[in-house]
């Protein structure tokens, strides 16, 4: 394992520092997260009721965070307890190599934007989204504007990166495996890591119209988070995509198409997607030569 450097965390991640769940810790996580989602769905039914038909603006402002609660609390709690005996694994490093902060954060908003932009072709392909799940989402771009960019621009990229790269991809990453102490061994292969992260927050989506962009975005979001153990970094990006989407959602001209191909010609498109791909391969070329400390990537251990 890679030597333990002195970076501060930022005192909202730090505490999650030394919860580095194996498969049955990811497994955990994942009920209290449904369970998280039940009890946000009672409270905001609840609230709706209570409100009556003006709740429904601010139902998922409650549900949202809610969802997020039990999982959150009982990673605190198995950190705190682990702390007393274990090493850690910062859930939140800043490995940006020669390109420095700045050149990072540009490089990974214009591979998410481009990433959105070219899977906009294989979403086009999906059968016609049913008209309570078409409803439901464009509720989350097309209602109160102030609301919307709670959720969808900062408790999103929040919650969800927390959970998928914080937890799940970083566990994956650096769990230890085995009993021994002379002789034990670390996490899963790297590729792995990422993709299974990446499926398990394509599935949290609940749909497939949303787990298939998801799924490139968090294949995406892993490989920059394994780079450079910047959770920060991949909120900015997820912050990008959400913030994207509601502006797209917001403009009166482009409410009545579904994907950027029903709103341009093929060749306009294609000749788009051929400069996104570029882009996207020029900034991942970037964010590779920033070199790993280890096999596990670039998470810091706390001695």
């Amino acid at each position: 394992m890679k030597s333990s450097r002195k970076v501060k965390d930022y005192d909202l991640l730090s505490g999650y520092s030394f919860f580095i769940p194996g498969p049955s810790g990811i497994f955990v996580l994942t009920l209290l997260f449904l369970v998280g989602a039940l009890i946000g769905n009672v409270i905001a039914a609840i609230f709706m009721l209570a409100m009556g038909g003006a709740g429904q603006d601010y139902m998922m402002l409650v549900s949202y965070p809610v969802m997020f609660i039990p999982p959150m609390m009982y990673a605190l709690g198995k950190s705190r307890g682990n702390a007393l005996f274990d090493k850690g694994c910062r859930i939140d490093s800043r490995h940006f190599g020669g390109l420095g902060a700045a050149v990072c954060c540009v490089l990974v908003v214009l591979a998410t934007l481009c990433t959105a932009f070219i899977m906009d072709i294989f979403n086009s392909m999906m059968p016609e989204m049913p008209e309570w799940l078409e409803n439901t989402l464009k509720s989350m771009t097309q209602g109160k504007l102030w609301v919307n960019f709670l959720c969808v621009s900062v408790f999103a990229p929040f919650f969800e990166e927390w959970l998928c790269r914080g937890m799940v991809l970083r566990g994956l990453l650096n769990y230890k495996r085995g009993n021994s102490e002379d002789d034990r061994e670390y996490g899963i292969k790297p590729v792995w890591a990422i993709i299974i992260s990446a499926l398990f927050f394509a599935v949290i989506h609940l749909n497939p119209w949303q787990a298939l962009p998801a799924f490139a975005l968090g294949c995406l979001f892993g490989y920059v988070y394994y780079k450079t153990g910047s959770l920060w970094l991949t909120m900015l990006m997820h912050f990008t995509n959400n913030t994207f989407a509601l502006i797209l959602g917001n403009i009166d001209s482009l409410k009545d198409y579904d994907n950027f191909i029903d709103a341009l010609s093929v060749q306009v498109y294609s000749g788009a997607a051929l400069v996104c791909a570029a882009v996207l391969f020029f900034a991942l070329r970037k964010i590779s030569s920033i070199r790993t400390e280890s096999v596990s990537g670039n998470c810091d251990i706390i001695e």
